[in-house]
């Protein structure tokens, strides 16, 4: 069982948890080699950073307990767009791999009551980086 935490409940981690496992099975199946999960920084969390070529991809995971995906997709505003790009942008530092192509991506897992596995919706190049902090793709 994860360990608690003050700002979820144990299944809402759970469930993100089981996600984020989901994901990184497809992805693998779609070429992606998983470079890093939950890269943390003092601004917040990346779920997902993967390679795919020569491209570095950042994966945001969302997932809903429903069959429909849409309010699932729609949460990746552009307040959260903008949180990605810098998110992005600080790991692109670190590593100092600024000039390598890069791009979001999100995949978002819809699990309908009763499946054993999710409904995978993937979304290349979801969408481009945003203020000032853009980068390259």
């Amino acid at each position: 069982m994860p360990v608690p935490s003050p700002k979820q409940p144990w299944w809402r981690r759970w469930f993100g948890q089981r996600s984020e496992r989901s994901a990184e099975r497809y992805l693998r199946q779609q070429g992606h080699r998983i470079l890093t999960r939950n890269w943390k920084c003092p601004i917040g969390e990346l779920d997902l950073v993967t390679r795919q070529g020569q491209t570095l991809v950042f994966v945001e995971v969302r997932s809903t307990s429903h069959d429909n995906a849409e309010s699932a997709k729609a949460s990746v505003d552009r307040t959260k767009q903008e949180r990605l790009t810098r998110l992005a942008t600080a790991f692109m530092k670190r590593y100092r791999v600024q000039n390598v192509p890069a791009r979001f991506d999100v995949v978002v897992l819809a699990w309908p009551s009763g499946a054993k596995e999710p409904i995978i919706e993937h979304f290349e190049n979801a969408f481009p980086a945003l203020g000032q902090w853009s980068m390259h793709s």
